[in-house]
């Protein structure tokens, strides 16, 4: 299976949350979503959980909501933004580093929990900018997922079906801070927290960690770029097709399409994905 341990470079930025927003729901990470009606019963129901159709036409919409395209039946939008009526809304969460315009929230609130050097400085990701979380322990990570598993339940909230939490592979960026399993058992603990609330849950990127899909508890895959690096087929091995895959140059989305298009949703957006109407939009399916 194709490995890479430097990030690739055209990975598209990411939106950034409010901190406000971030804030008020980190406050109220303890609601859980629940479906069942009262009854005399102790004990409700979990909400049902309901993975993504394979191939359904795909829009990856987390730059700014917009009209989805005609015939596209999912997309995924920042956490901030409203689902789409009658498609099936992935929420995009930044579950393993801080948005820059909250960084001072964390800073204030929970400095221990973003990760630092042996000299106390902030270890970042430099191509986007972002503080990374301190996965490494498991009162770090128990607190993490409250705050983070806030938002997830506020995705359920908002009436998406799905959520698909970002920088699952912070552990490449953390200088050997961070290890794989630090990640994927803090990934299961968000798993645990948006089945309790009725959300599938994407893994997003990361061939290292599709042998721990179903430990983690991930239900079908978000794959930037697997076209250039050659690992779409792995991930539609993985998730019995059930994969979303997003590409950004021509070059790459034809390869990806050869390769999978025919059973999995492939999406060509520009790398800023910015709205429809804007400069350098751009969209394309199979």
């Amino acid at each position: 299976m194709p490995q890479h341990a430097v990030r690739p470079l055209l990975r598209r930025k990411r939106t950034l949350a409010a901190l406000a927003g971030g804030a008020a729901l980190a406050t109220g990470a303890g609601l859980l979503l629940s479906h069942a009606s009262a009854t005399s019963s102790p004990a409700k129901a979990a909400p049902k959980v309901v993975p993504p159709t394979a191939n359904a036409a795909f829009d990856y919409q987390i730059g700014g909501a917009y009209t989805p395209p005609t015939g596209v039946k999912a997309l995924s939008r920042d956490r901030g933004a409203k689902p789409a009526k009658g498609l099936y809304n992935v929420c995009y969460v930044n579950a393993f580093q801080a948005q820059p315009d909250a960084l001072d929230w964390w800073e204030k609130n929970n400095p221990d929990l973003l990760l630092r050097d042996a000299d106390g400085d902030l270890v970042n990701d430099e191509a986007w900018g972002e503080a990374l979380l301190d996965t490494s322990t498991a009162g770090k990570r128990t607190r993490l997922a409250k705050i983070v598993g806030g938002w997830i339940s506020g995705c359920a909230t908002s009436g998406f079906q799905a959520v698909e939490p970002d920088n699952l592979d912070s552990y490449e960026r953390s200088d050997g801070l961070l290890t794989r399993g630090h990640n994927a058992a803090f990934a299961k603990l968000l798993a645990d927290r948006a089945h309790t609330a009725g959300l599938a849950i994407g893994q997003k990127n990361t061939t290292d960690l599709l042998g721990q899909r179903k430990k983690i508890g991930f239900d079908f895959a978000v794959a930037e770029e697997c076209g250039r690096y050659d690992e779409c087929a792995d991930y539609a091995s993985a998730y019995g097709n059930k994969v979303f895959v997003v590409e950004y140059t021509d070059r790459d989305f034809a390869k990806a399409c050869s390769s999978v298009g025919a059973k999995v949703s492939v999406v060509r957006r520009d790398l800023d994905v910015v709205p429809a109407g804007r400069p350098g939009y751009a969209f394309r399916t199979c």
